[in-house]
């Protein structure tokens, strides 16, 4: 499951905020789909939307439902059709994409993409509480926070049986 992978997030005119290596990150997570994508894994892609309403254009700025920015990031390779919206964290959240897991009978989610400590995370948190195991791949994924967030995020994931890979 590749999260939050979008152009506000990964390309050149994004906001300060999001300093992750694009380059590095998207060459890592571009491997990991094609090396799933052969091994006949479905590879599903998640995207962060914020409702397009003045006080969120604002507010917020990025991830703005039907801008260029909210789209998956153009440097990107897209292998499948599954791709889902969320408007919060947790892509379980969605109902969409937890009938394709129900119906396709994932046991098991491996997930990589953005924030490791915001939506990644909230991700393994919703698979866990839903029965479904979760693992993080640690090469395709990034933070911008700080290590004290870094690590707290890590004790909550380690609580419910999480694992990096």
């Amino acid at each position: 499951m590749v999260i939050d992978m979008q152009n506000d997030y990964l390309w050149e005119q994004r906001k300060p905020q999001f300093s992750y290596d694009t380059k590095a990150l998207t060459g890592n997570v571009n491997a990991l789909i094609h090396e799933y994508d052969d091994a006949g894994c479905d590879v599903i892609y998640i995207r962060h939307l914020i409702q397009n309403l003045p006080t969120n254009r604002l507010l917020f700025g990025y991830s703005i439902a039907g801008t260029e920015g909210a789209e998956l990031y153009s440097g990107l390779d897209v292998v499948s059709k599954y791709c889902f919206d969320k408007l919060f964290g947790d892509a379980f959240t969605n109902r969409y994409l937890l009938t394709l897991v129900k119906e396709r009978g994932y046991d098991e989610v491996h997930l990589c993409g953005l924030d490791e400590c915001g939506c990644v995370t909230a991700t393994a948190l919703g698979a866990a509480k839903r029965g479904i195991n979760a693992k993080i791949i640690s090469r395709g994924t990034a933070t911008v926070f700080p290590g004290k967030k870094v690590e707290k995020a890590h004790q909550k994931l380690e609580a419910a049986k999480v694992r990096f890979i």
